[in-house]
């Protein structure tokens, strides 16, 4: 019988239950965290998935056999197994989710001190080996599993971002997609001056109204259909484990993550001038100029969390954004975010006076973008090489920081490969020309389409 765990992927674990994952596998997997970390205290906490519960009792059935103290803080999102890693002075911390993928999935994502990501690079695949290996004798004394609530610290740091006593009253939808956002927002709902109009709002392993990715187009109607009806000031959507936040502006329109990036560095820079923000290489131009009008130092970095909150650190950057809606913050241990974007937001919206489309109109004006669009390929490094063959010549640059960057004086676009899937993914702007985006992403995808 083959040892092999099909699992691990470059950032964290995912699979299906019960061929890929299982409780087996997953008990083999937490004594390969322990094998590998020599951590003494580890916090794990979980997802509303309904394979969940049994996943992270095996994954704390192994850490306990190593010998290691497990503090549970039971369901939660992944962003609270952060907080409390670090908030908590823990060795390291994991969270059972599958985020946004289908129903029968379940996985990991794992951190060791201080929160720091672990990935292909840093330990993921020595976690795995060990967990292949299965190799593991019991330590002289098992380790104890304590419960514990931080969900209430956890709420007091995320008020800490804006100003509930000056704030005006909104009116805002949230979907939580019957995921786990929903128990964190109804924690914080009583210490701000918001109504929340709630859609999907039941946590529900079986995903009633499907998973729960606002990035799908089918999934962000519901949001869209409530900001209209109830004429709120905006709404919010969150994946599964709310890592990730989506925003849609009082006319229901969905804003495209890369300008909420826009949105949250130009607010963090008018208050703490000077600082740093990390950003991905794949649309930079309307952050590149905010963040410098701001007088602040825009740095690019590799997409992917691992990259951002390494680079982050390096720099002591004060805020990093992704146009894929993942929003990282140096006073959260440099951790990705689904709650703070949304309360910053709401911040601004009740400090300036304007609504949220207003906010954004703007800049989508002066940098209008394609948002990203996958193309399923053959061969997606053959197509690279061929694009950059094509467009190189008379480019003002071209990057390879993630994938192939080519930029002219007048708009740029970015093609890189999935990290874990066939896909090619496309992302055109301009300054200011919507039509001349439109054109130039158009004979990009004829190139794509061809092979």
């Amino acid at each position: 019988m083959s040892n092999a765990i099909k699992c691990f992927k470059a950032y964290d674990v995912r699979g299906r239950i019960p061929d890929e994952l299982n409780d087996d596998i997953a008990y083999r997997i937490g004594r390969g965290y322990a094998k590998v970390l020599q951590p003494k205290k580890v916090i794990v906490g979980y997802d509303i998935r309904l394979t969940s519960v049994a996943i992270s009792t095996a994954v704390i059935n192994g850490l306990r056999d190593e010998g290691v103290d497990v503090y549970c803080i039971g369901l939660c999102g992944t962003e609270e197994v952060y907080f409390a890693t670090s908030h908590e002075k823990m060795d390291g911390g994991i969270a059972v989710t599958a985020s946004h993928n289908p129903k029968d999935y379940n996985g990991m994502k794992f951190v060791r001190e201080e929160s720091k990501p672990i990935s292909g690079d840093t330990g993921l695949f020595d976690i795995q080996a060990a967990a292949e290996r299965n190799e593991f004798s019991d330590a002289p004394v098992r380790g104890q599993l304590i419960e514990i609530d931080t969900r209430p610290a956890y709420v007091q740091h995320l008020l800490t971002y804006v100003s509930g006593d000056t704030m005006k009253p909104l009116k805002l939808v949230a979907t939580a997609g019957n995921g786990g956002a929903s128990i964190a927002l109804d924690a914080i709902e009583p210490e701000l001056p918001i109504e929340f109009i709630k859609v999907h709002h039941q946590p529900d392993g079986n995903f009633p109204n499907g998973v729960p990715n606002p990035l799908l187009e089918e999934n962000r109607r519901p949001t869209a259909e409530a900001v209209v009806a109830n004429k709120a000031d905006f709404g919010i959507a969150w994946d599964g484990d709310f890592d990730r936040c989506f925003f849609f502006d009082e006319t229901g329109a969905f804003i495209e993550g890369y300008y909420v990036v826009g949105l949250l560095a130009e607010a963090y820079l008018q208050k703490n001038p000077g600082e740093s923000v990390v950003h991905d290489p794949r649309l930079t131009w309307n952050t590149v100029d905010i963040v410098e009008t701001n007088k602040g130092v825009a740095i690019e970095c590799k997409t992917g969390h691992a990259f951002i909150k390494e680079r982050m650190r390096k720099e002591n950057a004060i805020y990093g954004g992704e146009m894929s809606a993942h929003h990282y913050f140096r006073e959260f241990a440099y951790c990705d975010s689904g709650m703070i974007p949304w309360l910053l937001v709401a911040q601004l919206v009740s400090d300036s006076g304007k609504t949220l489309s207003q906010l954004v109109a703007e800049r989508v004006a002066a940098y209008p973008c394609s948002g990203e669009i996958n193309s399923t390929v053959k061969d997606a490094k053959a197509l690279i090489e061929q694009i950059e063959t094509i467009y190189a010549g008379d480019a003002v640059s071209v990057e390879h920081t993630d994938g192939l960057s080519v930029a002219y004086s007048d708009w740029r676009f970015n093609v890189r490969m999935s990290n874990t899937e066939p896909v090619l993914r496309l992302n055109v702007e301009s300054r200011g020309s919507v039509s001349l985006m439109k054109e130039k992403t158009a004979d990009l995808l004829a190139i794509i389409e061809a092979q």
